[in-house]
């Protein structure tokens, strides 16, 4: 317990002291932030136990989301090293990565590309990360970080109703829009060098957040290797370490998780019969991707697919000749411009998933 206070401690004052927010008060322990929670919760009924959702300890934005995103060229991110993690969005011809080493500072970055208006929404705490619509209730919204937590994953709020929502539930948990989901916009997540080598003309999410952080310095110590948890859970799952990274597909209130060592053994593809519908799964545990798709076509043709070696940005070609980007698209062949279906998904580590669906097939 020792080593989870001092990291904690030290995430806190790092995260605290560099707040905007100067009423945010920094205790310097770990015991104010594993208690329920009161002044900065909304007074309506909650779908979650009220009692489990905790106060992370920086306090109602005082995480700043990024609500003003710059960008940069590859060839300009040299604060990236080609292990780094990012997350990857596809829009059109506009390709943009939102890396985890300005996440774990931020949790949120509001953004429009040319299709979109997208809210990234990521916990450093879980390993999660995924895009939401920016619309809410009818009208556009900003996100930011609530500084509650529900089975330690991040409990956003939209600026427009400051409704509650929990990611990983994905649906809003609390206040005017309790109920309501969002529109997924999945990312995907993989190293900067596979990213990069897709996606030569990706933009970068710049340095230059408006916020004075230390972007080369991961703020939770060793908690990316420790099977120690800093918050509660509801439910844990020892089936494998707590912390491993694998690929989560929700539908319905159900999750399956798929591991890199089983694409591994299946020769980087696996396909599972989940929630009525037959995924492929396709992943490189060198590259570090992995990602889901519906087999089925919305002319209802169901794909054979087998998986690309060393073939990027194509990841995946089938029966007909078609070759797949990680994005989903057609890049050649019959169906070039197609897209396949997706399916909503998150990397993130392993208690994640477990705690929020403790019936999670693995």
């Amino acid at each position: 317990m020792k080593t989870i206070s001092i990291i904690l401690t030290a995430a806190i004052f790092a995260l605290s002291s560099c707040s905007e927010d100067n009423t945010t008060e920094s205790t310097g322990t770990s015991t104010r932030n594993t208690e329920t929670p009161g002044e900065n919760m909304n007074d309506d009924n909650w779908l979650i136990p009220v009692e489990e959702v905790r106060d992370g300890g920086p306090g109602k934005d005082g995480i700043p989301a990024i609500d003003k995103p710059g960008f940069i060229d590859a060839a300009e991110a040299d604060y990236l090293d080609d292990d780094d993690l990012v997350l990857g969005f596809v829009d059109g011809s506009e390709v943009r990565a939102y890396p985890h080493k300005i996440l774990d500072w931020h949790e949120i970055v509001n953004d429009n590309t040319p299709n979109h208006s997208l809210a990234v929404i990521y916990c450093p705490l879980t390993g999660t990360g995924i895009g939401w619509d920016r619309h809410a209730g009818g009208k556009k919204t900003t996100f930011g970080v609530s500084g509650l937590l529900y089975n330690s994953n991040i409990i956003p709020y939209d600026r427009e109703t400051d409704s509650n929502w929990s990611q990983l539930l994905l649906k809003s948990v609390n206040g005017k829009l309790a109920g309501t989901r969002p529109v997924i916009h999945n990312l995907v997540e993989t190293s900067w060098k596979t990213w990069k080598t897709m996606y030569p003309d990706t933009k970068v999410l710049s340095l230059n957040t408006g916020h004075n952080r230390n972007y080369g310095q991961y703020p939770y110590g060793t908690y990316k290797t420790s099977e120690s948890l800093i918050f509660p859970v509801g439910n844990t799952d020892s089936r494998i370490h707590l912390k491993e990274r694998v690929l989560a597909v929700i539908e319905n209130d159900k999750a399956i998780a798929f591991r890199f060592d089983q694409l591994e053994t299946n020769e980087h593809l696996i396909t599972a019969l989940f929630n009525g519908k037959q995924l492929v799964v396709a992943g490189d545990k060198q590259l570090n991707f992995m990602i889901a798709f519906d087999s089925k076509l919305t002319d209802g043709t169901i794909l054979d697919f087998q998986y690309l070696n060393n073939q990027l940005p194509g990841i995946l070609t089938d029966n007909e000749g078609n070759v797949w980007d990680i994005s989903g698209r057609a890049v050649e062949g019959p169906r070039k411009g197609e897209a396949l279906l997706p399916v909503t998904q998150m990397m993130g580590y392993w208690f994640a998933f477990a705690a929020f669906y403790p019936e999670i097939e693995l």
